[in-house]
């Protein structure tokens, strides 16, 4: 949400705004850190009223464009108490700013908002899951020919290696493989269209990174880059070695 001073919602429905940001807003002379640790003392308790965040800003050193600070994101109440601590005019100014957007924030409308946008998240997230597991159900019943048997046999690629093949980045030939109708984007994971499924060009698994995150990684198989080069040799696109061959 943007105002006075920016704001922003995390995964539980809070809103939060940046420490450094209410810090610049209320002209705070004090160097950031000291301020803050000076304003937690008033008995703030780190991931209940605020979290501790690390953030990359530019700077103006060539060598080193990036450095990285530390930041906090604060719960409103927290906010307002803080705002109040400054006894100043920018200090009421905030609070009354932080007491309208709990208002609306808060509201029927924005309740029922929030509660739509979650319920649309989950629907999009389980049709994902859906489409991802009849694509794996797909890919495991290839035809069994011997053919296919030697194929499946050899390593998997990431489609980066592939697109390297043709001298082109891996989200140039995800675009091409799209606009030739092979694949389809669902969230941020490339989706065989159905008639391509169960033709063993490629094997999808789901790496799990803790309890609540995990990661989707397709690889083509032998037969997937086969059929990569066929189609788009019917393009006119051959891999680097072949053109190379060709000028030669």
């Amino acid at each position: 949400m943007n105002g006075l001073i920016p704001t922003h919602s995390n995964e539980n429905g809070n809103l939060l705004v940046s420490g450094r940001d209410l810090h610049e807003f209320l002209e705070v002379k004090e160097k950031y850190t000291e301020w803050f640790k000076r304003m937690v003392d008033y008995g703030f308790v780190e991931n209940i009223d605020f979290v501790l965040v690390s953030e990359k800003r530019e700077t103006k050193n060539p060598r080193n464009p990036f450095t990285t600070i530390t930041n906090h994101h604060i719960k409103i109440p927290m906010a307002k108490e803080i705002a109040m601590l400054q006894r100043n005019g920018k200090g009421k100014q905030a609070r009354l700013y932080f007491l309208e957007l709990e208002e609306k924030w808060n509201s029927p409308e924005m309740v029922m908002k929030r509660a739509m946008d979650y319920l649309n998240a989950q629907v999009e997230k389980l049709q994902t899951s859906n489409l991802l597991l009849e694509q794996q159900v797909n890919e495991l019943k290839p035809k069994a020919t011997y053919y296919d048997m030697v194929l499946q046999n050899k390593s998997l690629l990431s489609v980066s290696k592939i697109a390297k093949d043709y001298g082109m980045s891996a989200i140039k030939l995800n675009k091409l493989l799209h606009e030739l109708g092979v694949q389809y984007k669902q969230g941020d994971i490339w989706l065989l269209y159905a008639k391509h499924q169960d033709k063993g060009y490629t094997q999808t698994h789901t790496h799990v990174i803790d309890a609540d995150n995990s990661r989707v990684q397709t690889k083509w198989t032998q037969k997937g880059r086969l059929f990569i080069y066929e189609l788009l040799k019917q393009q006119g696109i051959l891999p680097i070695i072949e053109r190379e061959e060709c000028a030669s």
